[in-house]
């Protein structure tokens, strides 16, 4: 007689929690992998600044600093660029994935559950990472494509902090799998909301102030080394 007991679904956070890397890395890399050295080096020079600019809005808001940084990519042309990411993914992040994130997805996987990528980065970005970890789903925004090009904009909200929780609670009801029995894994306190959402939350290599409400809550802590 087969078992009745559903499966859980484990979601993850994509940068910091799987990986190291941002959404600025992945942007220099797509803007400026094909250039010369020497062009590169001064552009990065010249984005200096704006970095500065974006570490100050991403304090005051994680969301606004998305809708703002993803207006870099405005006028690229889209086919391009999402050809491009999967080189980026063998070639950059690819090195950059935590051993200890793949042998976490392959017990969840063994264990039956769904794996699911839940992440503030961008679609075609985290489609590569998605299938080399074998992942089910991946829940990630879009930009706005106009003429066959990015138009900078998204077409949803950013999927960063509540907006998490709320994309997580739609996927669940359309898998009739609760939310009491499911993972998350996140890295930072704008994740609170997804890990709050569900019955196991567990912190990876977590902010400060994300380690500081794990503790309070006796939350799983896993610290995951780099890849050497």
């Amino acid at each position: 007689m087969e078992s009745s007991q559903k499966k859980a679904i484990a979601f993850f956070d994509v940068d910091g929690t799987l990986l190291n890397s941002t959404i600025a890395h992945c942007y220099i890399w797509l803007r400026t992998s094909s250039w010369h050295p020497i062009l590169r080096f001064f552009w990065i020079i010249g984005f200096i600044p704006k970095v500065i600019y974006y570490l100050i809005l991403d304090r005051i808001s994680r969301p606004q600093f998305n809708r703002v940084f993803y207006r870099n990519y405005r006028g690229m042309d889209a086919e391009a660029v999402k050809t491009l990411a999967t080189d980026m993914f063998n070639d950059y992040l690819r090195h950059r994935i935590y051993p200890e994130a793949i042998s976490q997805i392959e017990e969840h996987r063994e264990q039956g559950d769904q794996v699911v990528l839940l992440t503030g980065s961008l679609d075609f970005i985290v489609h590569p990472i998605a299938e080399f970890f074998g992942a089910d789903a991946v829940l990630a925004p879009k930009l706005v494509e106009f003429g066959g090009k990015f138009a900078g904009e998204l077409t949803t909200e950013p999927l960063i902090g509540e907006q998490k929780a709320i994309a997580m609670k739609k996927f669940s009801e359309q898998t009739d799998i609760p939310l009491e029995i499911c993972y998350a894994y996140g890295d930072g306190k704008s994740d609170l909301p997804m890990l709050d959402a569900v019955g196991h939350p567990v912190a990876v290599n977590p902010s400060k102030g994300l380690r500081k409400h794990a503790l309070k809550t006796d939350w799983e802590i896993h610290e995951w080394m780099k890849a050497s």
